[in-house]
């Protein structure tokens, strides 16, 4: 079956869509400055459940997903479209009342403004469409296509931490009632890594960048493929979510892996940020971010779109398992 993003790339091709490809579009503003924008859909009992989450959350990640694409971008926020379809048994609830409540909480966190939309009724689903925008100095967006063999890759903050919460609420727990809040809110409530998308794009310090929603491994595979570059990467420098480390995690198809390894690399939704940097610009960018939790985990290589994970001094080709609408 053909993926979302086999479809992506067989329209691309059909029909020479040269500003498909990133998190963003990038589009001419004016002479200083380009716009960088993105649309997410997030639909009921595919992206999310109501029996799980609470309304403020759902309204918080209806538009956090759109501002991590901006930061992965290296762009600051400005304004924001928001369009939902609502079946009428929600429609009589307070629950959009308390989902924009949730939206606009942190749209006034980093300055977004909204500017628009559309609300219509839907037969049973609630669905959200989220469109959102950027500002970056002209020809300065942060690509995925950037990276070149020799430079160094980063991660910010811990990984794992919202697939470890999918398999907590997936196994029966709540939100109200679990001792792991901090993983289910990881899940619900994620934050974007607006700052520091900011910071790296307004300094040239990455020399590409993505956000990790479809986990470490596939999103790397993404950076990899459109820059024809390889990587590689150490399994004990990847920062996993600490809190996990209790949990059930199984077994990748690459093998055993330490707890936690295996959501890290796949499980997505982490919304961090995974960026390449030049070694001349290291210590530019240690500097910049020392306030900032960032981890080195690897090298670019030039052995295009082949990973290796290094674990315990065994090197295995790493194969994106990241999550699929199809």
């Amino acid at each position: 079956m053909e993926t979302e993003f086999g479809l992506i790339k067989r329209l691309q091709r059909k029909y020479s869509l040269e500003k498909i490809g990133d998190d963003c579009a990038v589009l001419p503003q004016n002479a200083k400055t380009d716009l960088v924008v993105t649309a997410d859909l997030l639909i009921e009992d595919i992206d999310f459940r109501l029996d799980w989450t609470k309304p403020e959350f759902l309204g918080h990640k209806a538009l956090a997903v759109s501002l991590s694409d901006i930061a992965a971008m290296g762009a600051a926020p400005v304004w924001s479209m928001l369009s939902i379809g609502v079946p009428e048994k929600i429609w009589k609830t307070d629950f959009v009342d308390k989902f924009y409540a949730g939206y606009f909480r942190l749209a006034k966190k980093f300055g977004v403004e909204l500017v628009g939309g559309d609300v219509s009724k839907s037969p049973d689903k609630l669905v959200i469409d989220s469109v959102a925008a950027g500002e970056t100095r002209k020809g300065k967006a942060v690509l995925r296509s950037t990276a070149k063999a020799g430079d160094a890759i980063f991660v910010t903050g811990k990984l794992g931490g919202a697939a470890a919460g999918l398999m907590l609420l997936e196994k029966g727990e709540t939100y109200e009632n679990s001792k792991y809040k901090k993983l289910i809110e990881r899940q619900l409530k994620p934050n974007p890594q607006t700052e520091i998308g900011r910071i790296l794009g307004e300094n040239r310090v990455a020399t590409s960048m993505i956000d990790l929603s479809d986990g470490l491994s596939g999103d790397l595979a993404h950076i990899c493929e459109l820059s024809q570059v390889g990587a590689k990467i150490f399994a004990e420098k990847i920062p996993v979510e600490p809190k996990i480390a209790v949990l059930e995690t199984g077994k990748s198809k690459t093998g055993k892996r330490k707890p936690g390894l295996a959501l890290a690399l796949d499980g997505g939704e982490d919304f961090e940020l995974l960026f390449t940097v030049a070694p001349k610009k290291i210590f530019q960018l240690e500097k910049l971010l020392a306030g900032h939790k960032i981890s080195r985990i690897g090298e670019v290589t030039a052995n295009a779109e082949i990973i290796e994970l290094v674990t315990d001094k065994k090197i295995d080709v790493l194969r994106p398992e990241g999550f699929r609408h199809f």
